[in-house]
């Protein structure tokens, strides 16, 4: 699948106080289940995990939360803000790479997680200044799994129904230090992480791992730009018509719509994805 080259660009920040919330929930998840195992209480039966349903009109707010436009039934918001009453809401995580304005914590915290060269420098994604993660070995995987399942625990805490993990494809970007199989059995550990939690996962992107999807544990998907990549019918056909398309000019719009618009949720976003009322909003949907 070519490395697409338009991303949203304004995805919201996390901060270090988030970041280390996150971390220290994972922690203090880990403490909880000791203690209960160590005190022989019963262990709580997983919540019911709940697919979106197919062809819900959708919007994409994960540069800023805003009042839903009307009719809209589904959602994806950064896992900093609130869900939206009455709707289904995905939880936004970038799973795969740092913010960056959170390198620094990594590099406090974990510098051994960030994957780096022959020569000790960071991987980076150069197009948005982010420092891949290394999932290239069980161990890392596992503790990366801690960090960001944590969360993934906190967007089922807040009341989202789901969660979408980005950067699934960074293995493209990674100048083959990573590998498909690298980032299938760290999304492997986030899927369990989110059932268990009660939310449905998301495959974002990635056509080269619809063929693992079942494996993996995923449920519906988020697809952005697949009508410029003549996608979103395989999307369709792996999901059961449960996946959510974001695109981001008018001819993609039109392609998405007329592939498989009827069938599929199709957004059409500003590439910014700003908050309605700011200059540059766009929404539609087919």
């Amino acid at each position: 699948m070519p490395q697409h080259a338009v991303r949203p660009l304004l995805r919201r920040k996390r901060t270090l106080a988030a970041l280390a919330g996150g971390a220290a929930l994972a922690t203090g998840a880990g403490l909880l289940l000791s203690h209960a195992s160590a005190t022989g209480s019963p262990a709580k039966a997983a919540p019911k995990v709940v697919p979106p349903t197919a062809n819900a009109a959708f919007d994409y707010q994960i540069g800023g939360a805003y009042t839903p436009p009307t009719g809209v039934k589904a959602l994806s918001r950064d896992r900093g803000a609130n869900p939206a009453k009455g709707l289904y809401n995905v939880c936004y995580v970038n799973a795969f790479q740092t913010q960056p304005d959170a390198l620094d914590w990594w590099e406090k915290k974990n510098p051994d997680l960030l994957l780096r060269d022959a020569d000790g420098d960071l991987v980076n994604d150069e197009a948005w200044g982010e420092a891949l993660l290394d999932t290239s070995t069980a161990a890392k995987r596992t503790r990366l799994a801690k960090i960001v399942g944590g969360w993934i625990s906190g967007c089922a805490t807040s009341g989202f129904q789901a969660v979408e993990p980005d950067n699934l494809d960074s293995y493209e970007r990674s100048d083959g230090l990573l590998t498909r199989a690298h980032n299938a059995a760290f999304a492997k550990l986030l899927a369990d992480r989110a059932h268990t939690a009660g939310l449905a996962i998301g495959q974002k992107n990635t056509t080269d791992l619809l063929g693992q999807r079942k494996k993996i544990g995923f449920d519906f998907a988020v697809a952005e730009e697949c009508g410029r990549y003549d996608e979103c019918a395989d999307y369709a056909s792996a999901y059961g018509n449960r996946v959510f398309v974001v695109e981001y000019t008018d001819r993609d719009f039109t392609e998405a719509c007329s592939s498989v618009g009827a069938k599929v949720s199709v957004v059409r976003r500003d590439l910014d994805v700003v908050p309605a009322g700011r200059p540059g909003y766009a929404f539609r949907t087919c």
